[in-house]
């Protein structure tokens, strides 16, 4: 049972990794406020309506950025993946560390629709500013990636990592979120 949860910690850092290296891409293409402007991007039928500069970034990102959508759906994926697996995690026995990352983890999700300007927009988390989400969503993905490798080096140092379980939780990893 130890190896099993030590392969799944594994498998959530890779998982962190992923989603870490697609938030790094999207951010440099995202562009946080919530200034109204008026869409001037590719897709024609929006053009010319009054929106708030994040949601224009997410569809430039999306809609005009090569591989722009594919990062998105990447990294919503890896997140639904690591809130998920974190789960499995707790349920095998690691509750100290997988309530705070599941914590971490709803608040980083939260956070990251709150950056994009649309799904919040009409409630009352709505009116915060979009900085405030963005900054919100950086910090929350730093402690979750901060508990996962402190807890994974707790875990290493008990039972060394081998070989054959650091290929088995990448490959694992891969057909996960490749193939979900």
């Amino acid at each position: 049972m130890e190896r099993i949860r030590q392969l799944m910690g594994e498998i959530l850092v890779y998982c962190f990794v992923v989603v870490l290296l697609t938030g790094g891409f999207l951010a440099f293409f995202y562009t946080p406020g919530n200034e109204v402007v008026s869409y001037s991007g590719s897709y024609e039928p929006l053009r010319g309506t009054p929106m708030s500069v994040a949601y224009a970034s997410i569809l430039h990102i999306s809609l005009d950025v090569r591989s722009g959508l594919y990062m998105r759906q990447l990294h919503y994926s890896s997140s639904t993946l690591l809130v998920i697996g974190t789960v499995v995690w707790a349920l095998l026995g690691r509750f100290r560390f997988a309530l705070a990352v599941l914590g971490l983890g709803v608040l980083g999700a939260l956070s990251g629709f709150g950056v994009t300007d649309d799904s919040l927009s009409d409630t009352v988390l709505g009116r915060l500013p979009t900085l405030w989400w963005y900054g919100l969503h950086l910090l929350s993905a730093l402690a979750v990636g901060a508990t996962l490798v402190t807890s994974s080096r707790r875990e290493a140092a008990r039972q060394p990592r081998t070989l054959p379980l650091v290929v088995m939780s990448l490959g694992l990893t891969f057909l996960a979120i490749f193939g979900f």
